[in-house]
């Protein structure tokens, strides 16, 4: 009788060894899967209007993020001293190269002032400077390029054409190298923006480019379309337009850029 129990309890301890890999410890809890580390994200145009938004919602979302600037004091006035900044140009490739170092994504908020000025026209920024940074986020192995444009650009005729120097021919023709260059890219085409506080309507998403006068949305909404579309994959070479009406807010933007053609 004492052979059989010896027997039946080295069995039984030979099972345990084998669940607990011949180590004689206790098997370790399965090891819960890892959340996916977000890409440094490179924000141009980082101080303004828009682009300051831009910079907060990654960081509300948890994303590492660059400013890609040309005035580090303002930078830090207007983002805070604690978001990494660089200094470059958009019409200085070489400037460009350097600041995508480890960069993943990048979004595009820049845009030409309303008074230009030598070197600041929408040539040199809107397109120009959306090509070179596409370039260089290509080289750079980014893997995606999401562009702020805006309504009415493919109107020829549209009055801010005639009042601010062909300003929406040249963020089309931005929009058109960032697609040229190859790399993964999201258009997003905001109609007239303000300044109130975002997600407290519905964001509307459309295409074809319809219409452009009388529509409106805020900057923080636009951030918030912008952030969303570096985490779902139905956003990539998709180019369409955004406003804002009256109803529920959405949380997330997932069934929105599911439902948009692609270029």
């Amino acid at each position: 009788m004492r052979s059989f129990k010896l027997i039946g309890f080295l069995a039984a301890a030979s099972l345990v060894a084998a669940a607990c890999g011949q180590s004689g410890e206790a098997p370790a809890e399965q090891a819960a899967p890892q959340e996916e580390a977000k890409p440094l994200v490179l924000v141009a145009g980082a101080t303004g209007g828009t682009g300051s938004l831009v910079v907060a919602e990654l960081i509300e979302q948890g994303y590492p993020v660059r400013a890609f600037v040309r005035d580090t004091a303002k930078a830090a006035e207007r983002l805070g001293a604690d978001v990494e900044a660089v200094v470059g140009d958009l019409k200085d490739p070489a400037s460009i190269t350097a600041a995508l170092d480890g960069v993943g994504a990048v979004i595009n908020a820049a845009g030409a002032s309303a008074g230009g000025g030598p070197g600041n026209t929408a040539e040199n920024v809107d397109f120009e400077g959306a090509r070179n940074l596409a370039e260089a986020a290509l080289a750079a192995g980014a893997g995606q390029y999401v562009l702020v444009s805006s309504r009415g650009v493919t109107d020829d005729d549209h009055y801010l054409n005639r009042m601010f120097n062909n300003i929406l021919i040249w963020k089309r023709r931005g929009e058109e190298a960032v697609a040229a260059s190859g790399i993964p890219y999201t258009i997003v085409r905001p109609g007239g923006l303000s300044d109130d506080s975002g997600g407290n309507q519905t964001v509307i998403f459309e295409q074809g480019d319809s219409r452009s006068e009388g529509i409106w949305i805020t900057r923080a909404d636009v951030a918030r379309v912008c952030v969303s579309a570096l985490a779902h994959e139905a956003a990539l070479n998709k180019v369409f337009e955004i406003h804002a009406e009256d109803g529920e807010p959405q949380a997330d933007f997932a069934a929105e850029f599911a439902s948009l053609s692609a270029s």
